[in-house]
């Protein structure tokens, strides 16, 4: 009986264990075969919205998806092949503006197409046109994405999410960089994440980050009734011209949205340049001559430069004049060339001086340092030749005089 129950479970075990051997070798196989079935090269490409309905004035901003179902690796070359007047668009990254993608064999890759309407566009549909193609073009892909874009009724008013700052207007140079600090409180029921938006001048760099934090954030979460203080970055282009921009900043969910109308007020950077046109701030002179050198001064800065005099730091009983004396009002990028004439004291020993000149703007100035080597008087060379001269032909007439003796 033993024996019977032992050979029973042994054959229990064995069936057992063939079974599962059964069961797996079709998946296995099966797998191999969809394997051997996948092409060598494959892929394709979708936008994630085909049509899009948006207010005016809005941005639209959606996925660009690359499907690689080949066995290959594959490098995708991908542009805006058309666009409608009033619109900047590009594809990029989360951080680039890319012209290209790397899809891995049975794995996708994600881009963002952008596009952002210029002021003037009006209500209406609006036809992009994305092409792509591998580079070796056996794979050219091409999709449409239809805006249409609808005008907001006028009395619709924001709502659901308030934002309070206590500086609206910030003012300084172009080269600092201006920080405003805004509340953001939501009046929802429920917690939402907010996107954050700013719209500027263009070439200007616009921020947003947590106040007390280094790091920046593009959206923000709040619970029900909740509010946080959100600070905005901004840094005009170095280029800015002194006079006010506005800045805006809007924060939208599904539900709520909202914006602030802030300004920045450039009052440009003063800053002065002075040189010569060789560069040499070297020169020789006499004692009681004038010795002349021309001197440019430039403004590098962003705003007008006015009233800008020369002083001047030089040896005693010396004399330093400027044609022009001064210069009323140099604008940003304008240069102009001052004489300068250097006159040593008329019994200043052979040597050489320094003479500073200090050029005073508005709100700059620049200090230039001249070397002057003074040199012998040439009358005391003629003097010297004169002398020469006389004892030479005293010497010949006392060499005659006693020959004849």
């Amino acid at each position: 009986m033993e024996r019977k129950k032992i050979a029973r479970v042994s054959l229990v075990v064995s069936l057992v264990f063939m079974g599962v051997l059964f069961l797996q070798w079709p998946c296995t196989g099966y797998a191999k075969e969809n394997e051997k079935e996948k092409p060598e090269r494959l892929v394709v490409m979708a936008v994630e919205y085909p049509g899009v309905v948006v207010p005016s004035g809005e941005d639209v901003s959606m996925d660009i998806i690359f499907y690689n179902k080949g066995r290959s690796n594959e490098s995708v070359d991908v542009w805006i092949a058309d666009k409608p007047k009033g619109w900047e668009t590009k594809i990029k990254t989360y951080k680039f503006t890319v012209s290209g993608v790397s899809v891995p064999s049975d794995e996708d890759k994600r881009l963002t197409f952008e596009a952002k309407p210029e002021k003037g566009v009006k209500p209406g549909d609006y036809k992009f046109r994305i092409e792509a193609q591998t580079p070796d073009g056996r794979f050219k892909m091409a999709k449409t994405i239809m805006v249409k874009v609808k005008k907001e009724a006028a009395t619709k008013e924001a709502k659901g999410v308030k934002l309070t700052t206590s500086y609206p207007v910030l003012r300084g140079p172009s080269d600092a960089k201006f920080e405003f600090s805004v509340e953001v409180e939501s009046e929802l029921d429920k917690e939402a994440v907010f996107d954050l938006v700013a719209q500027g001048p263009e070439d200007w760099t616009i921020n947003f980050k947590p106040s007390y934090e280094d790091k920046y954030i593009s959206s923000l979460r709040l619970k029900e009734k909740e509010s946080k203080t959100v600070a905005m970055e901004v840094k005009p282009s170095p280029l800015a011209k002194a006079e006010e921009y506005p800045i805006i900043m809007r924060v939208s969910t599904r539900d709520a949205k909202a914006e602030a109308k802030l300004t920045v007020v450039v009052t440009g950077t003063y800053k002065l340049e002075a040189g010569t046109p060789t560069g040499l701030l070297s020169l020789d002179a006499r004692q009681g001559t004038p010795a002349n050198m021309s001197v440019y001064v430039k403004n590098t800065g962003t705003a007008t430069n006015h009233d800008i005099k020369f002083l001047t730091f030089k040896p005693e009983n010396w004399k330093v004049e400027f044609k022009p004396e001064k210069i009323a009002a140099l604008e940003p990028g304008d240069l102009k060339q001052i004489e300068v004439s250097i006159t040593p004291y008329e019994e200043a020993l052979v040597g050489d001086y320094s003479v500073a000149v200090e050029i005073q703007g508005e709100k700059a100035s620049k200090p230039i340092e001249f070397r002057v080597s003074v040199r012998a008087s040439t009358a005391w060379g003629w003097i010297g030749i004169g002398i020469i001269i006389l004892v030479v032909i005293g010497l010949t007439g006392l060499f005659r005089w006693v020959g004849r003796r």
